[in-house]
């Protein structure tokens, strides 16, 4: 075990990507241990990501892209601000309102500060946000997408632990919206000190026109979303869906073009082989880490030393926002789930699904952290900021995100009400 992870800690150090310090420390872990068969652990690497659950992943990516080149995020923008501009706080709230529907398309708090974000920081840029604001918000609400289904991320600890994809997204939705709304109370009171400036009231034919504009691209999130909980398609099939309505509104909106097409295939499918290759070779740690009953013994020994449902629950919740600090959130899930997962659940009777959204929601807020916060990278680049000012504007608004987590964490019927309301108990 401590080979194992030292390799691992080994080669990050050394500025390999994640996903090769994974696969490399489990080869030559594989390697150095007759016990281990180096076809079967090649086997396990391909059995990783051979699964038709796991193309949801790249389709989702691929319809954010389309998203965010077609038009449809602009449409949402506009649409969010005649809504919501004219509270006390403005354009902050928009940026808030328009991630929690475009949460409903893309799945991935990148593709929300990439394409969206990008968006809302020029715009409020212009009105004359400063740049806490404009930044920090954008940063905070970018998370809401990987908790609002469709989540990359929960799609990754679905598989890992064997639950059912619908009920994790069903999970996700009251924390979601929860999130929002505390950004919301929290840019609502510190308004004045946050300097925002005020906007004026839409009146009600500016209101039709943004609604009539932004209509399509709001049905999205109803057919996707629809569709997986009447059962009318699986979470794969919406993905590919999402693809096929986001191409459409696209050319709808005339602003579909070979170039950009092309642009959002290849952004696609480079993300999408960073993260299936994190897969595989996540799953041939865990494939190791089994085969030696790491998990079993760890779990023996947290058992053995405190009976206390509570104490766990901290350390857990500590551990999972210091993991997510340096390890990118498909990787951290793929890594910790198999050790955590019979702790908490067959050790303290933990829920899987909200345990589930634990995990998710905990790793997610590490990617608004140094010094390995993708979304801060993100932000930094469409910008045009330090990396440095960005941490510090977003650390501003991660207190409202912290209590959010708190209250997943301690009423359970939070995140379990909606997947018992839809699918049963």
């Amino acid at each position: 075990m401590l080979i194992l992870i030292g390799l691992l800690f080994l080669f990050m150090l050394l500025g390999i990507p994640i996903a090769f310090s994974i696969g490399a420390a489990s080869l030559f872990y594989v390697l150095i241990d007759p016990s281990l068969s180096e076809t079967t652990a090649i086997q396990r690497m391909v059995a990783g990501v051979n699964s038709f659950t796991f193309l949801a992943i790249p389709f989702f990516i691929f319809a954010g892209n389309l998203m965010n080149s077609g038009g449809i995020t602009h449409r949402i923008f506009e649409f969010a601000a005649v809504c919501v501009g004219h509270i006390r706080g403005g354009l902050a709230h928009v940026n808030v309102a328009s991630s929690v529907i475009f949460a409903g398309m893309s799945g991935a708090a990148v593709a929300d500060a990439g394409g969206l974000g990008a968006a809302t920081i020029k715009a409020m840029r212009a009105k004359g946000y400063g740049e806490p604001v404009s930044i920090g918000v954008t940063a905070a609400s970018s998370i809401i997408g990987p908790i609002i289904p469709p989540s990359m991320a929960i799609i990754v600890y679905a598989i890992a632990s064997s639950q059912s994809i619908e009920r994790l997204f069903a999970a996700g939705i009251a924390p979601g919206f929860l999130m929002a709304l505390s950004l919301m109370v929290m840019i609502y009171i510190f308004s004045e000190r946050l300097k925002c400036p005020a906007e004026k009231k839409a009146n009600r034919k500016e209101i039709w026109i943004a609604l009539s504009r932004a209509l399509p691209s709001l049905m999205a999130p109803v057919i996707i979303l629809g569709g997986i909980f009447t059962g009318i398609f699986s979470p794969t099939e919406s993905a590919a869906i999402a693809c096929t309505y986001a191409i459409i509104l696209s050319i709808i909106y005339k602003e579909f073009s070979y170039t950009s097409f092309k642009t959002s295939v290849m952004n696609s499918v480079v993300t999408s082989v960073q993260v299936l290759l994190i897969v595989a070779s996540a799953n041939l740690f865990a494939w190791i880490l089994t085969s030696k009953e790491i998990p079993q013994s760890i779990s023996q020994v947290i058992l053995s030393t405190t009976e206390s449902y509570l104490l766990v629950l901290l350390a857990l919740n500590l551990l999972l926002l210091l993991v997510g600090l340096f390890l990118e959130t498909v990787a951290a899930i793929n890594l910790l789930v198999p050790i955590i997962l019979p702790i908490m659940t067959i050790g303290f009777g933990m829920d899987p699904i909200q345990l589930g959204i634990i995990v998710v929601l905990n790793l997610i807020i590490g990617t608004l952290t140094p010094p390995f916060g993708t979304v801060l990278f993100v932000l930094s680049s469409v910008s045009n900021t330090p990396v440095e000012k960005v941490t510090k504007y977003t650390a501003i608004f991660l207190p409202p995100l912290i209590i959010v987590l708190i209250l997943v964490n301690i009423f359970p019927g939070l995140t379990l009400w909606l997947p018992d309301f839809f699918f049963g108990k």
